[in-house]
């Protein structure tokens, strides 16, 4: 089991980021079936181009689901109070995601102390893809 992050930490800090693999076809095919969202826009070429894509898409499902790395690497799901994020651009196959959280306010809230996190996903050229917010306890409460 993951420790909770440390009542150490401050405003401005960043958590561990997590580096995903470059996507590939074979990465969307899978996600398909653990997600259950089998839209053709993800795995057939032929549907993309149609769309007017050049190729096949990344779920944007598969960002967020990276993005959920940096919080479960430091803290167990128990202490995530909420996570959310707004799809900013397509991901493409090939592209490599990076994915950074930091610690943008600090409170007391019900007993427990909870930090509020920025939440960011970027590719290998810097193109923001993700941006969104979490909220994890620090101590969390008798119930979590």
């Amino acid at each position: 089991m993951v420790e909770h992050f440390s009542n150490a930490l401050q405003v401005g800090d960043t958590l561990p980021e997590f580096l995903a693999p470059p996507i590939t076809r074979h990465t969307l095919a899978l996600y398909c079936g653990a997600s259950s969202d089998h839209n053709p826009i993800h795995v057939d070429i032929d549907f993309a181009r149609a769309a007017g894509m050049p190729d096949v898409i990344a779920h944007g499902m598969l960002g967020m689901a990276y993005l959920g790395h940096v919080l479960s690497a430091v803290t167990p799901v128990q202490a995530l109070r909420s996570y959310g994020v707004r799809f900013v651009a397509v991901t493409h196959v090939g592209d490599s995601l990076r994915c950074t959280a930091e610690v943008v306010g600090l409170e007391e809230r019900e007993g427990e102390r909870v930090a509020r996190l920025t939440l960011c996903v970027m590719d290998q050229h810097g193109q923001v893809k993700l941006l969104g917010e979490a909220e994890i306890a620090l101590r969390p409460s008798i119930t979590a």
